[in-house]
């Protein structure tokens, strides 16, 4: 077992070097300039990395970038393995991140909200309380009150 350490340089050395060949050495056009690599996380016996990515366009570039990263799969660990200089090269693994849908939906919540948020605001505007403006005892009715007994 490596220690957290280890695996934790071993991701962010993953990560790098997917990016640039990503950038610089792959020549497929479904990968291009749309895939970001977001995260990349080790297994703590370092043989198998999961790499976290992301596409910008709609679900028909999600699915080429997937296809091209899975046909790139092999030239990517080789790249790996070269920069890194181990003794057992991980296997990749290439999984969607949902950040980008999960803050959508977030963002599209808080939205809501503060439709929902100005709604109640409108609605109190001319709204006056319901009952006194001053429901407090004051002092001088405490006083009242001791010289009835």
């Amino acid at each position: 077992m490596a220690d957290n350490a280890r695996a934790k340089r071993l991701a962010d050395l993953i990560r790098e070097v997917v990016a640039k060949k990503l950038q610089r050495g792959i020549k497929d056009p479904r990968l291009g300039t749309h895939v970001t690599i977001t995260d990349t996380r080790v297994t703590g016996d370092l043989r198998e990395a999961t790499v976290f990515y992301t596409v910008y366009g709609d679900d028909e570039d999600r699915a080429a970038a997937a296809a091209g990263l899975e046909s790139a799969k092999g030239v990517l660990r080789s790249a790996v393995g070269q920069a890194a200089g181990v003794k057992f090269t991980p296997t990749l693994a290439f999984v969607a991140d949902a950040l980008p849908d999960t803050a959508k939906n977030i963002e599209d919540l808080l939205d809501k909200a503060r439709a929902s948020d100005e709604q109640v605001r409108q609605a109190s505007a001319g709204a006056a309380f319901a009952g006194d403006a001053d429901p407090y005892k004051k002092p001088e009715d405490e006083d009242e009150d001791d010289t009835a007994e």
